[in-house]
């Protein structure tokens, strides 16, 4: 029996895949569940419709935020801390700090696309990743002074 996965189901396929199982193994377990859908031919029409739709918002969400990412590379966050005699902060820089200095920039970053290898407990000058998935990511420059 041809079934539409509306999630993913281990051992038998991902989310959206057309597959082919046992009817009792759909009749009893995939159907209760609410895990699939009979294929009949006009759910495999709108399923590919619907395939196509994502498709495209995908392709336009990639090209916005190359677009970001293009302009992200050029610019320094800036932070003014106080900091011991020692160069060492009191506190330190996350994620999440830098995801704010970039909204009042402008940007509209969230703070799980900022990748560090730690927090910054130091003065200097420090690198920062944005990541927004496959192969779409950046680094930015971040300036910690004190105040």
């Amino acid at each position: 029996m041809k079934v539409i996965l509306k999630n993913d189901v281990k051992n038998v396929g991902k989310i959206g895949q057309l597959v082919n199982v046992a009817r009792g193994y759909a009749r009893n377990f995939l159907f209760p569940n609410n895990l699939a859908l009979e294929a009949t031919e006009r759910r495999v029409k709108e399923f590919e419709h619907l395939k196509k739709m994502a498709d495209s918002k995908r392709k336009k969400a990639m090209s916005e935020k190359k677009q970001v990412l293009e302009k992200l590379s050029n610019v320094t966050v800036t932070f003014k801390v106080n900091a011991s005699e020692t160069e060492k902060l009191f506190g330190s820089i996350t994620a999440l700090d830098i995801s704010k200095e970039l909204e009042k920039q402008g940007f509209q970053v969230d703070r799980r696309d900022v990748r560090m290898d730690d927090t910054i407990k130091m003065l200097g000058q420090h690198k920062a990743t944005i990541h927004f998935g496959e192969d779409l990511e950046t680094e930015i420059a971040v300036s910690v002074e004190r105040a």
